[in-house]
């Protein structure tokens, strides 16, 4: 039987699961990649590539000066599906990336990749 404040603590985490199905891919590219990452053309590259465009353009392409070997070897070019794979698992995708970190929530994995597909 539930007690008053289990029913309380149930309803607080739905209610914030809920909230977390609705984060726009902009909520968590900011949240998740900003700190490394810009999304606005007019903006230059931070500790990594800036991203507005990606979709499309081959891999390791732009002025961006510190992409690996590998990122420039690998032959990929971005697409929703391949950005969303790198995400998973970027050392997986291209071993010897600079990119180690991964997003294992496929379902922010694809909000974020719709969101970098509207940047141009």
């Amino acid at each position: 039987m539930l007690t008053r404040a289990s029913l309380f603590c149930l309803t607080i985490a739905l209610a914030a699961s809920a909230n977390a199905q609705t984060v726009s891919g902009e909520q968590l590219f900011k949240q998740r990649c900003s700190s490394c990452h810009a999304v606005t053309a007019k903006d230059g590259p931070r500790i990594g590539p800036n991203m507005a465009g990606v979709i499309g353009r081959k891999a390791g392409t732009t002025a961006f000066p510190t992409y690996s070997a590998a990122l420039k070897k690998s032959g990929l070019t971005w697409t929703e599906t391949t950005v969303a794979a790198f995400l998973a698992g970027p050392t997986k995708v291209v071993p010897g990336t600079r990119m180690v970190v991964a997003l294992p929530d496929a379902a922010q994995r694809q909000a974020i990749v719709k969101y970098l597909a509207t940047r141009k």
